[in-house]
């Protein structure tokens, strides 16, 4: 029986319910095949970076929700949250109820700078304070030193400059925004006057958006300032921002330089973006005290310039440091791994018949939101394309997974039971002036359900 037709449906399971995963269920409604979909999540909420990486203030971006809710609503759809794979349930138990996987499941790890001292108390990964600020269950209880009065920020791509931005902002700004409730209240005590924005290369390779830029000219009681010297450009950099695919850097020059120019205007707070600089050492008695750059140059022809050091130091004092220099997937048991890479090799997103993978665990951590959705498409064309030779699961019902979890005292969250939170937190928001107010406990999540459930007399 061929699989895909209304006698024999098509079973795919995705496993991890943010934007990659939920374009990719968009791709397989989207084909002409009989099929179901089953979304797997750890969290009891789906939606992955959208509502635990973008930023607090960035509220229009996290809209894209509403086509993930347009998604979730096919007949053909069911959501699995608070279910992790390879505890609650393994792949190779998953390969017996579908037909095919495809992992979405991120880039939930951090690239290392691989310096003496990049573990003292003080020095945190970028990962660690977005997901705290952003009420993420498994970061809500981590502690970051706030009284410091300098903090650095090793990396120059959207998410340094999103820690930059939260560390910059007022509580007044900060408060408007879906920001967790116990960050607003240690951001509120926070004694930070300096903030230090380190790059390894130029202004004219800085990896962040000119929109992420623009705002950095924004902020109430901070001044961003940008050293003028680091304006000057020479012909091999100049050439590179003429190339084609540099219009961001054109743009990040513009706004980088009208930065320069506007200079320091008495603001509270100061937010210096350093170019041409890398840590080479974290140093301290016990805890971080002092960041030692090195002075960079550039070598290389225009779009392939390297940075290496040329000898000079600089020592920074400070007692608060994250870095943010990338990110990379995690291996998951029973999938093949590429451990300097991380990311789970294929072709096209194919693994292997049956096992295919999307998003950021496909290419690696690069791209916005948007990037993820033709990434996915390729990944199900890859899928479709293999649908003669997949060997059809054993046993292709849902009723029997759920079974199966049940048995092992695991609260599956369906997409119902996640509107149910969602309404309580925005209710909850709204009751403070915010656009929702995030429960950050597993726990919290649940007892909302189970509340309601005691109110229908479940």
């Amino acid at each position: 029986m061929s699989l895909g037709t209304p006698e024999r449906p098509l079973r795919v399971a995705i496993i991890g319910a943010g934007p990659s995963g939920f374009y990719a269920a968009e791709a397989l409604f989207k084909s002409d095949k009989t099929l179901t979909v089953d979304m797997y999540e750890k969290l009891p909420v789906p939606f992955g970076l959208v509502r635990s990486g973008v930023a607090p203030d960035h509220q229009k971006i996290k809209n894209v929700t509403k086509v993930y809710e347009k998604i979730a609503s096919n007949p053909a759809f069911q959501f699995f949250g608070n279910v992790t794979i390879g505890k609650d349930i393994t792949v190779e138990e998953l390969k017996t109820f579908y037909d095919a996987l495809i992992f979405t499941s991120g880039a939930s790890s951090d690239r290392r700078l691989g310096i003496p001292g990049e573990d003292l108390a003080g020095s945190h990964t970028a990962t660690e304070f977005v997901a705290w600020y952003n009420g993420h269950p498994e970061y809500r209880d981590r502690v970051f030193d706030l009284s410091q009065e300098t903090a650095v920020i090793i990396g120059q791509g959207n998410v340094a400059i999103d820690v930059c931005r939260i560390l910059s902002k007022s509580v007044d700004e900060l408060k408007k925004t879906d920001i967790a409730k116990h960050a607003l209240e240690a951001l509120a005590e926070s004694k930070i006057k300096d903030i230090y924005m380190i790059g390894r290369r130029g202004p004219a390779q800085a990896a962040f958006t000119p929109q992420e830029a623009k705002e950095l000219g924004e902020l109430e009681i901070c001044d961003s300032l940008v050293n003028p010297r680091d304006m000057q450009l020479g012909p091999v950099c100049e050439a590179e921002l003429q190339l084609a695919d540099k219009a961001h850097n054109r743009k990040n020059m513009e706004i980088l330089r009208a930065l320069a120019e506007k200079g320091e205007t008495g603001k509270a707070r100061r937010l210096h973006v350093e170019f041409f600089y890398s840590p080479v050492e974290l140093r301290g008695e016990g805890r971080l005290q002092e960041v030692v750059l090195e002075r960079n140059a550039l070598s290389g022809e225009a779009g392939k310039q390297k940075a290496s050091g040329t000898g000079e130091k600089r020592v920074l004092p400070c007692g608060l440091l994250f870095r943010s220099v990338g990110y990379k997937g995690q291996a998951m048991p029973g999938v093949p791994f590429h451990e300097s890479w991380g990311v789970f090799p294929n072709e096209k997103g194919k693994i292997e018949n049956g096992l295919y993978v999307a998003g950021w665990i496909k290419r690696g951590p690069s791209g916005v939101i948007g990037t993820n959705k033709p990434c996915s498409y390729e990944t199900v064309e890859s899928l479709l394309a293999d649908l003669d030779a997949l060997p059809a699961c054993a046993t292709p019902h849902t009723a029997a997974v759920l079974e199966l979890l049940h048995k092992r005292q695991v609260r599956v969250v369906s997409f119902e039971d996640w509107r149910k939170i969602d309404a309580a937190e925005i209710a909850k928001g709204q009751e403070v002036g915010k656009p929702r107010e995030k429960f950050t406990s597993v726990a919290d999540m649940l007892s909302v359900l189970n509340s309601a459930e005691v109110a229908v007399g479940v």
